[in-house]
């Protein structure tokens, strides 16, 4: 028997269902084609593109009239389908419509294929010149002699033409992009033209595929044009050539298995006799299969490397992705020819890639070839040579790549790939600021540390599996004992894939110590109780991080309905168990702050419908023990606010105990007060006083709380105690301050108002005042020469502030309430802003060693900066004096200071205030501070004042950018002319303001005012002897050659920019010819491949570069097309440097 007989069985058979279905139905039917094409219907995208020429297609024996009418059936599926029938459509007419009718035209194709090879293959060819975006035809009797080269060369010419504008992004007119249209039409062009090759392949697998002509020839135009310089010929031919791989490995696999198949059948007939038909055909058959799947891996392996060896490093960071994603793909269905190193390779070598896109498809494709357990073994080496790479890729500065790198990392560790040891970076990533790497980085831990699914030993633990799972979280709670906020980070990472953390029954038996798995520390059990109320307000939709982006939080009804099911099982919980919790803990100040608050997130309801009355009350009582138990702020804040939840929450019977019980906890605060006041006038200690005061101003904050029997001994105190400690002090003017703020408060809101209140008010008001000056007028840090003396500076800044803004004048004016208004005069203004400035003097190291202070974000250097910038946008005072001050020191303090003042800036430009005389008063004032410090021996300081001056203005100038420039000229005018005419008021001495401050406002402007500028600086120095004062007049001479400098060289680019656009005007620029050879040398880098598009670009560099240098003085409509001309530039000579 013939061993090519199978073969021509199969394809005769083939024909032969053909010809029936044409007999019985007609070919041109859509929905008989698409039916009897299932399988290659089912295997297709959306679209594709595809089409013969009008010419042939009258000579297509597929052509001809159905004569019998339609049946019903296909009248339906017809309309069904919405568009006539387009079998005999051009190719690419196809690919660029309706993908469902790929398969259809594919078989129409194939069978005109079949009958007469050259003109389909002429059709095909050109199909796959016009989805590049070029229309070029090739005669069909001409086809075998034409050369590749050739025809590429011509395309290559085609797309030459085209205008430089376009950059080979668009090819309009003879070139046209398709993929990268934004019309409607070509929405789904490249999923259509993947579709339509894959089709091909299927529909060619019994036949054509193997001809070794039709496949081949495709292949070489393929792999030609994917080395061409125009871009969209890359993209295009890159798509097309890496499906072909994808889709030949379907068939190859086919192939594998038809060949194991016949290898047994062959075995088994064997075994029953050795020779025979049945053992000669299965031998034919076998032979003839296993050729093919030959033919198949080479033209896979031709096109790896003709195509993807080059374009997996193309400039385009779009076909290196395609190339890596596809890569991914074949190693993943196909491994028995590409799971190895040498394609393994360019998977790690892109780990390295510049584009994100590029680094990311490499990480998916690693990601799933580890996820197939098979797979490991051969990719051992891979791993040893890359492991490093991949674990650094979970700190990428992209957050996808990031994120997906932690999922491969993750693979990494289920198939202990890699050490423990290696992890140490990624669980700093625990508090990171994307809120994605930390949760990727939280799942992760959870996995690989608390539930230990990647340990075979540890998979099967037994026991209560929660506790197991807290002891560990326990253990990494650990590391991060000594800064509660790293500790929440890290449990609001893990939170949501560990399970435990909800086991509210578990969490409080530890607590409680019930019938303990694991004995716990005392560190254990702070942890714990920080984890348990962490946990608690995570169960009810809390945030427990802060949120980037400071959005308000939004929950849809479902969510809600699980926090409220949530709250309610924390509260039946909790309902007995927390009273013992409390009890235990009440003396443990570290643990009391998490406790207590928990019962702000529970349903107190509950209790009622329970009978659990009892415990709510045993619980408030231990509420308010706990507040006059300890005496540091985040416990009593804890307890407030449980207090203050209680009795506005409960209901009933129960809120009347709350209620009750807060009574007794004011009255109970008062006494004690008294009774401290009463000691230190006695002259005894301190210490019951100040904790007492801090537990009235923690009660002030959030409720009005009577002290009037107490307002007065608090200024006795004052006054005769000049020596308190500087924190009691601190205090006492803070309750007075609440107290003035809730009676004013209780006033504005009430209907009526007595003149004995208004009285009373004012009379607290001035004498708080009068305390507050006095500490102006003896500032406390001069006056206690030590640190502690900080503190009170900052709050007397702070509480002056307040009263201010409060009773400031614009607040009751035409009001009943007018005599209640208040402005400080200059001198106390003067004061308050000298006791500022020396609190922005204190040194970083000071104000870090006391960063775990208690209330030290109320009294740092930000507070008070915060405090005088309130004063001026609120209008409380005259922005004459204080506004210059507070801008003086933009530059001088860090960024945080820097901030506030910005903030300040863009409150004045919104008034519409004239920033212009704000801005050079400022100047002014950093200018003086220079000359103060200049009088020193200091070379150092004298050099870091000037700098300082310098930065300020920059700063300041640097708000007059872009459209803000034109806008606010007269603004810089005024500046720069005001500038001027001081530094000339003590010329030589002030000179050198020119040099610091008003230069760079001067160099902002256009060229005419610069000029006129120039003009008026002449001017004043004609009379004057320069060279008397050589160094005294060095700063204006530097200020004058600086703006000359500018001018020549504005004179200069418009020069040159009027003898470019005549050069332009005549004879257009050589372009280099491409040679053809140089398009197939495989190791022509990318940057010759896009040569087309480099060309233009250096003919342009040098217009870009004076056009960078004319954008100051240029109209701004010209600045923004200039920056934006040359953006793409240096992008474009980036990438074809990459």
């Amino acid at each position: 028997m013939d061993d090519d007989a199978p073969l021509a069985s199969e394809i005769t058979t083939r024909r032969l269902k053909r010809a029936r279905v044409q007999t019985r139905g007609g070919g041109d039917e859509p929905s008989k084609a698409n039916g009897n094409n299932r399988e290659n219907q089912e295997r297709s995208s959306d679209a594709s593109d595809g089409s013969p020429n009008p010419e042939e297609r009258e000579d297509s024996p597929d052509d001809f009239e159905e004569i019998r009418p339609k049946t019903k059936r296909n009248r339906v599926a017809e309309g069904t389908s919405g568009v006539p029938n387009r079998a005999d459509e051009r190719l690419i007419e196809v690919i660029r419509g309706d993908g469902k009718l790929i398969p259809q035209a594919v078989k129409h194709w194939v069978e005109r294929y079949e009958k007469n090879p050259k003109p389909a293959v002429a059709e095909l060819l050109m199909m796959l010149f016009e989805a590049c975006g070029a229309k070029y035809y090739i005669k069909e009797e001409f086809l075998d002699e034409t050369d590749v080269d050739d025809v590429v060369v011509a395309l290559v010419n085609l797309a030459r033409k085209v205008s430089c504008d376009s950059m080979l992004s668009l090819f309009p007119g003879e070139v046209e992009d398709y993929q990268s249209s934004k019309k409607k039409e070509f929405k789904n062009f490249k999923e259509n033209l993947v579709s339509f090759w894959d089709n091909l392949v299927v529909e060619c697998q019994n036949g054509p595929l193997f001809d070794k002509v039709l496949f081949d020839k495709c292949v070489d135009y393929i792999i030609a044009l994917s080395c061409t310089p125009p871009r969209v010929y890359r993209q295009v031919a890159s798509v097309m050539g890496l499906q072909l791989v994808t889709s030949f490995i379907f068939v190859a696999k086919r192939l594998a298995a038809q060949r194991d198949t016949t290898q047994r059948q062959l075995n088994a007939e064997r075994k029953k006799r050795a020779d025979g038909p049945r053992v000669e055909s299965l031998n034919n058959r076998l032979s003839a299969t296993h050729a093919q799947k030959l033919v198949i891996d080479e033209m896979m392996r031709k096109i790896f490397t003709g195509l993807f060896v080059h374009r997996y490093r193309d400039i385009d960071p779009n076909i290196r992705m395609s190339c890596i994603q596809s890569l991914g793909v074949w190693i993943l269905s196909y491994p028995t020819l590409f799971l190895q190193d040498l394609y393994l390779k360019y998977l790690g070598w892109t780990l390295n890639d510049k584009s994100a896109g590029v680094r990311k498809a490499a990480v998916l494709a690693l990601q799933n070839l580890y996820e197939v357990d098979d797979n490991v073994p051969t990719l051992s080496l891979f791993t040893e040579r890359f492991s490093s790479r991949m674990i650094e890729l979970a700190d990428d500065i992209d957050v996808s790549v990031a994120v997906c790198a932690i999922g491969l990392v993750k693979q990494l560790l289920r198939h202990q790939l890699i050490p423990d040891d290696d992890l140490g970076p990624l669980y700093d990533l625990l508090i990171d600021d994307p809120p994605e790497i930390r949760r990727a980085i939280g799942e992760l831990v959870y996995d690989h540390l608390i539930a230990q699914k990647f340990n075979s030993s540890q998979s099967g633990s037994k026991g209560n599996d929660s506790e197991v799972h807290l002891g560990r979280m326990l253990q990494i709670l650990r590391e991060f004992s000594t800064d509660p906020i790293l500790s929440i980070y890290v449990i609001d990472d893990v939170w949501e894939y560990m399970k435990a953390m909800k086991d509210w029954k578990c969490i409080i038996s530890m607590l409680l110590d019930e019938n303990p798995l694991i004995e716990l520390t005392d560190e254990d059990a702070t942890n714990l109780t920080r984890l348990l109320f962490a946990s608690v307000r995570k169960a009810v939709g809390e945030r427990i991080v802060p949120a980037s982006d400071n959005r308000k939080q939004y929950h849809n009804k479902a969510q809600k309905e699980i926090f409220e099911n949530n709250r309610r099982d924390i509260t039946v919980a909790m309902m007995k168990n927390y009273p013992l919790l409390l009890r235990k803990f009440l003396a443990d100040k570290a643990k009391v702050p998490s406790l207590v608050e928990i019962i702000v997130y529970m349903n107190l309801e509950l209790y009622s419908l329970k009978r659990q009355e009892q415990n709510l009350k045993t619980t408030l009582q231990l509420i308010k023990d706990a507040f006059f138990k300890h005496g540091e702020k985040d416990a009593l804040r804890s307890c407030v606010k449980a207090i203050n939840f209680c009795s506005t929450e409960s209901r009933g019977e129960l809120q009347d105990v709350a209620r009750n019980k807060l009574k007794e906890l004011e009255d109970e605060l008062i006494d004690k007060l008294k009774s401290a006041i009463k000691e230190v006038i006695d002259g005894e200690d301190e210490y019951s006083l100040l904790v007492n005061l801090k537990r009235l101003y923690e009660l002030q904050l959030s409720r009005s709380v009577s002290i009037e029997s107490l307002y007065g001994d608090c200024i006795t105190v004052l006054h005769s105690f000049r020596n308190l400690d500087d924190e009691v002090v601190s205090f006492l003017l803070l309750n007075m301050y609440l107290d003035v703020a809730w009676s004013l408060h209780s006033i504005i809101n009430s209907d009526t108002v007595s003149e004995g209140s208004l009285s009373s008010l004012l009379s607290k008001r001035d004498t708080l005042l009068e305390e507050l000056e006095y500490f102006l007028n003896t500032p406390p840090a001069v006056r206690a020469g030590c640190k502690s003396g900080i503190q009170l500076a900052c709050r007397v800044c702070t509480i002056l502030a307040d009263v201010w803004c409060l009773f400031r004048k614009t607040n009751f004016l035409s009001t009943k309430l007018e005599r209640l208004g208040y402005c400080p005069d200059a001198p106390i203004l003067r004061k308050f802003w000298r006791l500022c400035e020396q609190q922005l003097k204190i040194s970083d190291d000071t104000e870090d060693e006391d960063v775990n202070k208690e209330y030290i974000e109320e009294t740092n250097r930000d507070a008070v900066m915060v405090a005088a910038a309130k004063l001026i946008a609120s209008d409380t005072v005259p922005k004459d004096y204080l506004a210059p001050e507070i801008i003086s020191h933009f530059v001088m303090h860090g960024a945080g200071i820097a901030e506030i003042v910005k903030s300040l800036i863009t409150v004045l430009k919104k008034k519409d205030d004239d920033v212009s005389v704000i801005f050079l008063e400022a100047l002014k004032r950093a200018y003086c501070r220079h000359v103060e410090l200049s009088k020193s021996d200091d070379e150092s300081l004298k050099s870091e004042s000037f700098q300082e001056c310098k930065n300020l203005a920059v700063r300041l100038a640097g708000l007059f950018i872009g459209a803000a420039r034109n806008k606010h000229r007269p603004d810089i005018l005024k500046i720069v002319k005001q500038g001027i005419e001081y530094a000339f008021q003590d010329a030589p001495r002030q000179l050198s303001f020119l040099e610091a401050s008003v230069l760079h406002f001067a160099s902002r402007l256009p060229v005419p005012d610069i000029r006129d500028i120039l003009k008026d600086v002449q001017k004043r120095t004609e009379d004057v002897n320069t060279d008397e004062d050589p160094s005294g007049w060095r700063p204006y001479n530097t200020f004058y050659n600086s703006l000359q400098e500018k001018c020549a060289k504005s004179d200069g680019i418009q020069d040159e920019k009027e003898e470019t656009i005549a050069r332009r005007r005549g004879r257009p620029r050589k372009r280099r010819n491409i040679e053809g050879k140089r398009l197939f040398d495989e190791h022509s880098s990318s940057e010759e491949e896009d040569s087309i598009n480099t060309s233009d670009q250096e003919d342009a560099q040098g217009e870009g570069d004076k056009e960078d240098e004319e954008e100051d003085d240029a109209p701004l409509i010209h600045a923004l097309k200039s920056s934006s001309k040359l953006r793409s530039l240096r992008v474009s000579r980036e990438e074809n440097r990459g």
